[in-house]
């Protein structure tokens, strides 16, 4: 659960943000901030998306969807839980303080506080909440067509 201190800064970065509604609109916002910053729009591959908001001078971003939403990366092995709200500071190359998003390999489910990009794209770094983290291949996240 946020603390009030976090609640009140998110509170401030929505008062500046631009703010988009529709699954279709809030898909299209998301898949070109991913794009601007340098990930595959498969890194989030959110469902059933009703809100989308943006804050350009911070890199603030949220995502509200109506459920949460599972998907399995076949690739890596890897099971991705999104939470009904996403939130998370993005810029080129990086996405950080990652809120919504936990990973799951084996029996043991982390949340996702950070993803970059290495310098020469072909792999993104995820550093969970305890620590550690883990490279994959960028292509284990792009979607079908384009990436």
């Amino acid at each position: 659960m946020a603390s009030d201190m976090q609640k009140s800064i998110h509170e401030d970065e929505h008062a500046e943000a631009d703010i988009v509604y529709g699954a279709e609109e809030c898909y299209r916002s998301i898949t070109n901030l991913l794009q601007d910053s340098g990930f595959p729009k498969g890194v989030l591959p959110l469902k059933y998306l009703e809100e989308f908001g943006y804050v350009s001078k911070t890199g603030f971003a949220w995502m509200k969807q109506k459920a949460p939403y599972d998907r399995y990366f076949t690739s890596i092995k890897m099971l991705v839980s999104y939470a009904t709200e996403i939130t998370a500071y993005v810029e080129k190359g990086k996405i950080k303080k990652i809120s919504g998003v936990k990973g799951k390999q084996l029996l043991l489910r982390v949340p996702a506080v950070e993803m970059s990009i290495n310098e020469d794209q072909k792999k993104i770094y995820l550093k969970t909440s305890m620590g550690f983290g883990r490279s994959y291949p960028i292509t284990a996240f792009t979607t079908k067509g384009k990436s």
